[in-house]
């Protein structure tokens, strides 16, 4: 391997490192819910999963897995001659197809249990030392005759033991729970996984809920509850249903993940945009009044723009003392986007500055909506007209509607503060 070679592999592991940090301290004592489908237990890829599941668990996070069967108790059936019923798009569970169920099922969790106790040298797990315990943490109870049907052993859950839960989260354990259910009468149940990672999700307050399994190539990345339902309203998507019913019991953001793609998991929880879908019940990003806190990620977010000219160079100190003038844009605990209003005593004339849009989201009119906010800031402001300096964005600004001005016709105390080295270019926007 080369020198040049070499040297290009530690800096893409290191710039990963160092993009992947904030999500690393954001995540570490945080609780999520990955909810396996059958089919990813059966992937070729599920080995390298169970790793990523484990490099999650050495961070700090707190992990609840339950997993699917349905293809798993389908394939046993039909080796044994039952046939399988369905309604409204669940099992009809009778006595010989809970036996093969509780058998399946107890066979998969033996087989993830055995994948998280794998810990040979040289391998991702060396040393790992995962616990993964299961338990009757899930009280059921059963679904009873809908529509004159009788689902007989399908039940719903009825209680999620959380205080149990997090007592073995609380010793780094990871909690397995497979998709079957007791009552207190010592019947079990079939339960749907997707159910059971929605309740346990939802009662725990779980910080985010990850289904894993077959995603559909055609669904835009990120998905507000209302986008989420429109889009199934189109085309019939078993996850994206299971992620609106998780939204509705109260969970704030729920992963769609591909199974079929290596190191999605990592991808999606450690990289600015991810791989998967991301379905929230409120907005992915938050604009509001930047604080003390924000002057590092305004910094960052200007250094390049400062550096090649198109804005003037503010200090730490600067920046801190002028905090209250600046609006933010943040995505996941990161500034994306920024813009400062100034207003000058004793003139109808306030100035646009700093507006600024991290070059990773300049594709989604985040500019102009910072733009269009600031603009209603004037105007609520009961002021006039609205100024900016540019040395390079003037295009832009002529298409918001401003017209060349001249430094004469800037507040007086603006004028004062002119860099004529700078040379910027004035220009006005009357309101």
């Amino acid at each position: 391997m080369s020198s040049q070679t070499t040297t290009l592999n530690i800096k893409t592991t290191t710039d990963w490192f160092r993009e992947a940090a904030p999500y690393i301290h954001a995540h570490r004592g945080k609780t999520f819910v990955l909810a396996l489908d059958s089919d990813a237990i059966a992937s070729p890829n599920f080995t390298k999963l169970i790793h990523d599941i484990a490099l999650l668990n050495s961070l700090g996070i707190k992990l609840v897995i339950t997993f699917g069967a349905r293809q798993h108790i389908a394939a046993a059936c039909e080796a044994a001659s039952i046939t399988a019923q369905y309604h409204q798009g669940l099992r009809i569970t009778d006595d010989a197809s809970l036996a093969i169920a509780i058998n399946v099922i107890g066979t998969l969790k033996t087989h993830i249990q055995a994948q998280f106790s794998f810990g040979l040298p040289n391998t991702p797990m060396s040393d790992a030392k995962i616990r993964c315990t299961s338990g009757n943490f899930i009280t059921a109870q059963p679904i009873g005759i809908k529509d004159g049907v009788d689902f007989q052993h399908t039940g719903k859950v009825r209680k999620v033991d959380v205080e149990g839960i997090q007592a073995q989260l609380a010793q780094d354990n990871i909690v397995l729970l497979a998709p079957l259910g007791y009552s207190a009468t010592g019947d079990i149940f079939n339960l749907s996984a997707e159910t059971v990672a929605t309740e346990v999700a939802s009662d725990m307050s779980a910080d985010k809920l990850m289904f894993i399994g077959d995603v559909a190539d055609d669904l835009p990345r990120e998905l507000t509850k209302q986008q989420a339902k429109e889009s199934l309203e189109r085309e019939s998507n078993h996850l994206l249903q299971s992620a609106i019913t998780a939204c509705e019991a109260g969970v704030n953001r729920i992963h769609l993940i591909n199974r079929k793609l290596d190191g999605a998991l990592l991808q999606e929880l450690f990289s600015h945009d991810g791989v998967g879908i991301l379905i929230s019940k409120k907005p992915f990003e938050n604009t509001r009044s930047a604080t003390v806190q924000d002057v590092g990620g305004i910094l960052e977010l200007i250094a390049p723009l400062e550096a090649n000219g198109t804005l003037v160079h503010r200090s730490h100190e600067r920046l801190a003392s002028e905090i209250e003038f600046f609006t933010v844009m943040e995505r996941d605990n990161s500034i994306v986007a920024c813009a400062a209003l100034y207003q000058y005593p004793n003139s109808d004339t306030a100035e646009l500055a700093c507006l600024a849009v991290d070059p990773a989201y300049r594709s989604a009119g985040r500019g102009q909506y910072l733009f269009d906010l600031i603009e209603n800031q004037v105007r609520d402001a009961k002021l006039s007209k609205l100024c900016v300096l540019t040395t390079q964005t003037a295009h832009w600004f002529r298409e918001q509607g401003f017209q060349a001005a001249e430094i004469d016709d800037l507040p007086m105390a603006r004028q004062s503060l002119y860099n004529n080295q700078r040379n910027a270019k004035v220009f006005i926007k009357t309101l």
